[in-house]
Parts: C-alpha cells; sequence; structure tokens
C-alpha cells in the first residue's frame, strides 16, 4: 500500500437524515489496494449507519457519491448490487446459513453445471477446497453443517465466502463490522490472519472494531467518526492510544475504572459444591459488596457458572443460598432465581438478554411489569414515565421508550438491560462480558453503575476474559482451567500482569 495508489474506494459527502435528525454528516472515506482501514467511535458515532449505506440497506441524503475500484457507483445502491460491484461483508452474526453445508453457504448460486444442469459436486468440492486452503483451513470439511462448526471456523468460512467474492470482481473492498465480538482472543488472531492474507491479495479492507488493541495491532490507517462527522483519518503508527481517545471521545477520558469502596462482612451468594458439564465441584462464597471475578483461557469452564447459578443451564449437582434461602441447582430456574433476587446479563444480549424487535419500554419493564398492574388495568403511563427516567438515568441514547431495542447502539442496549436488572432490586448481579461490542464511553459508564450496585451492598460476579477490567473492578479473581479453579488472587496482588501470569502459567503446567 502506497499513498500514490489509486483508492479502491472512494467515498464523498455521505449525509443520512432520520426524522430531521442527521446521523451522518458529509463524511468522506477513502480506502486503498491492500489497506486494512480501521473505522472506529463510540456507539452512535455513525459507523452503522455508514455502513449500512454501502451495503445498500440505507440510502444516503443527496449529494454523496461513491466510487468502487474507479467505477462511480448509482445511488442508491442495493444489497444485491454492493455484492456484484465488488463490496463484500462479514458482519457480527456473519450471515451464513447454519443449516447448510459450508460448499453450500460459498458457492450458492455459482455452482458449475454439466450436461442436463447437473451440478458437478467434485468439482465443487475442488473449489471450495482451494478457498480453504489459502486461507490454511484444512481441517475444515466442505460438507460439514456450519452449525456443526466453532464459532471462530463459521467466522473464517464467512471471511472465505467474503473473499470468494471480491476475486470474482477482480478487485473491490472487504468489509468487517465488528466481526470479533463473539470470538475468543485465539480466534480472533486466526482471522486477524485471515484479514491479512486478503489484504495481502491487494484488496482493501475496512475494520470496525471498538477494541483498540485490535486497531494497533491490525490496521495501517483509522478513521474516526463522532457524533456523525468524520473527525479525522491518520496512520496507525503515528497515533497513541490516547491521542485516538481523545479523538474518539473529543474530550480526555478522565479515569476509566471507578474507585473502590469496602466489602461488607455479611453473606450475600454462596455456591456450593457446583457440578455440570465443564464444570468439577465449584464453591464460591460472596459477601455484600463484593465484586469476583472469573476468568482463564476461553472455553476453561468459567463462562458457564452464571448461567449455572441463574438456572439458566442444568447443572448436575450442587446448590445456592442466598436471602436465607437454599436452592438445588438441579431443579432451579431463571424464574425462581429472579424471584431470589439475583439477575443475569448474558454475553450474547440479542440472543440470550433482550427481545430485539420489542421497543426499549418492553425490554426494560420485563421483569418489574407486575408492578404496573392496579385493579387489573396496567397503568401505561406510569410505566412510560419511569422506563424514560430511567433511560436518562443510565445515559441510555436516545432515551425513547418506543424505540426499537435492536435499533439501538451495542453500548446503549447493554445499559439498558442493566437498567432493567437494576430496577428490579436484584442482591446478585451476574454478569458475563459485560463490555462485550461497547465502546469506551458506555464502558466507563457501565463500570460505574457496577461499583454503585456494590457499594449499595450488592454481590457481582463478573466472568469474563477481559483481564484489564477484572483487574480494576474486582475485589479478588478466580482463575479456572478445565472446569476446575486453579488459583485465587487476592486484592493486594491483583493486576492484569498477574491475571495473565496465572491463565498461562496453569496452562503451561499442565503440558
Amino acid at each position: 500500500m502506497t499513498a500514490t495508489q489509486a483508492p479502491v474506494l472512494l467515498a464523498r459527502g455521505l449525509s443520512k437524515t432520520f426524522g430531521g435528525r442527521t446521523v451522518l454528516q458529509n463524511v468522506d472515506l477513502e480506502i486503498l489496494p491492500g489497506e486494512i482501514h480501521g473505522l472506529v467511535g463510540q456507539n452512535g458515532s455513525g459507523k452503522s449507519t455508514l455502513i449500512k449505506i454501502l451495503a445498500g440497506v440505507y440510502s444516503p441524503d443527496p449529494g454523496g457519491a461513491i466510487t468502487v475500484n474507479g467505477v462511480p457507483l448509482v445511488l442508491p445502491l442495493n444489497p444485491h448490487e454492493s455484492d456484484q460491484l465488488g463490496l463484500s461483508f462479514v458482519h457480527q452474526d456473519l450471515g451464513l446459513a447454519p443449516e447448510l453445508t459450508v460448499l453450500e453457504n460459498l458457492r450458492v448460486r455459482h455452482y458449475k453445471t454439466g450436461p442436463g444442469w447437473r451440478i458437478r459436486w467434485g468439482d465443487e468440492r475442488k473449489i471450495v477446497r482451494s478457498a480453504l486452503e489459502v486461507f490454511g483451513l484444512r481441517n475444515i470439511n466442505p460438507d460439514a453443517l456450519v452449525n456443526s462448526l466453532r464459532q471462530v471456523d463459521r467466522a473464517m468460512v464467512a471471511i472465505v465466502r467474503a473473499f470468494m467474492r471480491l476475486e470474482r470482481h477482480r478487485g473491490g473492498v472487504l468489509v468487517l463490522d465488528e466481526p470479533t465480538v463473539y470470538l475468543p482472543r485465539d480466534g480472533a488472531q486466526r482471522l486477524f490472519d485471515a484479514v491479512r492474507t486478503v489484504s495481502q491479495a491487494g484488496y482493501g479492507v475496512i475494520f470496525v472494531t471498538h477494541r483498540l488493541e485490535e486497531v494497533f495491532s491490525t490496521t495501517d490507517r483509522v478513521t474516526v467518526l463522532r457524533d456523525g462527522l468524520r473527525v479525522a483519518t491518520a496512520r496507525t503508527r503515528e497515533l497513541t492510544e490516547r491521542t485516538l481517545l481523545q479523538q474518539i471521545l473529543g474530550r480526555e477520558l478522565g479515569e476509566l475504572y471507578p474507585s473502590g469502596h469496602e466489602v461488607e462482612g455479611e453473606p450475600s451468594l454462596e455456591i456450593d459444591h457446583v457440578v455440570a458439564d465443564g464444570i468439577s465441584d465449584f464453591s464460591l462464597k460472596m459477601r455484600r459488596g463484593e465484586v469476583v471475578g472469573l476468568t482463564g483461557l476461553q472455553g476453561m469452564g468459567q463462562e458457564r457458572v452464571p448461567y449455572l447459578v441463574f438456572g439458566a443451564e442444568a447443572a448436575g449437582s450442587g446448590s445456592i443460598s442466598t436471602r436465607g434461602q437454599r436452592f438445588e441447582l438441579r431443579s432451579f430456574s431463571p424464574r425462581r432465581a429472579i424471584n431470589a433476587g439475583i439477575a443475569l446479563l448474558p454475553a450474547d444480549r440479542l440472543r440470550n438478554g433482550a427481545a430485539q424487535v420489542a421497543t426499549v419500554l418492553e425490554n426494560v419493564t420485563l421483569s418489574t411489569f407486575a408492578s404496573y398492574f392496579r385493579t387489573g388495568v396496567v397503568r401505561h403511563g406510569l410505566e412510560r414515565r419511569r422506563v424514560a427516567e430511567l433511560l436518562n438515568a443510565f445515559m441510555v441514547t436516545p432515551a425513547d421508550p418506543d424505540k426499537v431495542f435492536g435499533e439501538l447502539s451495542g453500548g446503549n442496549q447493554q445499559k439498558a438491560l442493566i437498567a432493567k436488572w437494576f430496577e428490579a432490586k436484584p442482591s446478585v448481579l451476574l454478569l458475563h462480558e459485560p463490555t462485550q461490542g461497547v465502546d469506551i464511553g458506555a464502558r466507563k459508564q457501565i463500570f460505574a453503575r457496577i461499583r454503585d450496585f456494590a457499594q449499595a451492598g450488592g454481590a457481582v460476579l463478573i466472568s469474563s476474559v477481559e483481564y484489564e477490567d477484572l483487574a480494576h473492578l474486582c475485589d479478588r479473581v478466580i482463575v479456572f482451567r478445565n472446569g476446575a479453579v486453579v488459583s485465587e488472587i487476592g486484592k493486594s496482588n491483583l493486576t492484569e500482569a498477574t491475571i495473565v501470569e496465572h491463565c498461562f502459567r496453569t496452562e503451561a503446567g499442565a503440558a
């Protein structure tokens, strides 16, 4: 990549207005052949709107222009035109058909046929194996169903499919819209290697991410959007993390993590000898006001604990005690957990934490809806006023109870779900990767709410592989390996480096 090369994608003056509200204003974007170009900004900065214009989902306001491979495009696009013109997309949900095979996902609408229009399956398998081979994916069977693959392999298949589309057009741009949100760290690294293979073949790459470490380790240049405006484009190597954060936020971040507090001596939650698939005899006693982290290398079992305690997954044996009551987990359920004062915020909020086609109001009052009944009548006015108060208090933008939940940005979805559980007044909060897919500004607000909950006497259990977050938020961290606890790190020795050391030391020690 050199600055003198003609751009493979050139966007000029892109704007988008919804109902009189401008969410993207006169944005320019230039992608060069062979470059990985980061696109960053807070939730609501305009990133998703820009990507959806390129994908043909949204029509831009009049006056914008897009050129791909030197060819001016006729706006607005539609999704089929975007694909045909050399714009290939990999979204968070990957867009694969899970009930079809790898081969079918990669080759549908492009099958080679012989006499009688019969598909030449032998040739098809050769084509797919050759495409997988480019990315070193010899372990993926073309005839395997996509829903049988690990999440990281599904992501790789989505990359291969996008690459094959680009090859058909002999040039273009691969657009990655936060593809690493649901991937473990080692899986994300495999994806980055695949992305470099695409860029080395001469294609441009747009990489949308909230993770600054991914920006600095992967991209050549980066464009920052804020409040719908392009505020900066620069070579990544010329930036520091502090500078980039200031550009994203438009101000100094200040202290990201809230200050600590005193932990009360009274017990809040006791987990006693829990045994389940992938978990061997786990016990834990938590006090009021305590924040405990569960971590380890990806897939070591710690991620299952919140769901077992909440009754969302079945345990073979074990019990929990809270609010003076004891519950056997073999017969526990989410309804009983909520009644016992336990709340769960899952990692995959759209699939497991919310009804994305329902309104924000319907999601926020889901666990407290009964409180708005009076003599058999729902007090809708009271419900709406209370939800509006919560959205403002938790800085959800827009603070609109009637907004469809799935249309909120990731950080605002997470803050709305935290508001829902705070309104239910639990005594125990279970969190699984609470900042996944959340920008830096929203993270600070979420951390403050976690600390507020603990300061009010609640107990917080966080399962996460974000070691820095755990080091700053937790009073102690428990490290898992192969479903069992291998170490516990107390407050006096709790740093990101110590957590990393314990996670990887246990791996090395078992070798």
